[in-house]
């Protein structure tokens, strides 16, 4: 291949990278996850000897689809035959196709052990709670504390799952505004606030604010 070929290339592949907002190949081998010499494979154009799974991670990296990564760095633009060119993208299209599919049927079998181990641990209260509740409504004198346990699995599958509540409920924090939500009121930060319906965080990502109202509201 020629050096001019290998040059327009290189402003191609800089261009991408410009939009996306990274600096150098070495940057975009990082972000890609891939190796600095499947991004010289790029800059030359010699995408036919590239793995499928590269170019994908690749086009992730660079934020455009896949086929539009084919047809920008096909070396048909440049010294090969157009039929060549096209029987590669048609090759790789193919082969990126099958990889979709594959991981379509991963994702599926992935989710259905995961439904299925969720409810293996919510298997009481799936058995137990519907005649809970049936009870309740014969008898509403029921006290709510027999029916506490059949709350456990829940919480058993929160906490599988990496999910802790941010402050219990009628306990009394310092006021956060990243963590909490005032019902009603203005509040400081700093200032003590009574926890009224609890919040959710899983690991370091909130999932609910829990909400509070003052103190001095009460």
């Amino acid at each position: 291949m020629s050096q001019v070929s290998a040059q327009n290339f290189t402003h191609q592949l800089q261009k991408l990278m410009q939009v996306v907002g990274i600096s150098s190949f070495k940057a975009l081998a990082r972000a890609a996850g891939v190796s600095e010499r499947q991004i010289l494979k790029l800059r030359r154009g010699d995408i036919q000897q590239m793995r499928v799974d590269t170019l994908f991670k690749l086009a992730a990296a660079l934020q455009i689809p896949l086929t539009d990564l084919l047809a920008s760095f096909s070396q048909s633009k440049n010294t090969t035959p157009a039929k060549t060119g096209d029987r590669t993208i048609d090759t790789l299209r193919q082969e990126y196709q099958r990889l979709q599919l594959q991981l379509e049927q991963q994702r599926q079998t992935l989710l259905q052990e995961f439904q299925s181990l969720s409810l293996q641990t919510l298997e009481s209260w799936l058995l137990q709670w519907p005649t809970a509740a049936f009870k309740v409504q014969e008898n509403p004198q029921i006290s709510a504390t027999k029916l506490l346990p059949l709350m456990r699995p829940l919480q058993q599958l929160l906490q599988q799952w990496g999910v802790e509540e941010v402050a219990q409920v009628g306990e009394k924090v310092p006021y956060n505004p990243q963590l909490h939500q005032l019902l009603e009121g203005d509040a400081k930060p700093g200032e003590i606030v009574l926890v009224r319906y609890t919040g959710y965080l899983q690991g370091d990502r909130l999932l609910y604010r829990a909400k509070v109202s003052l103190v001095s509201s009460q």
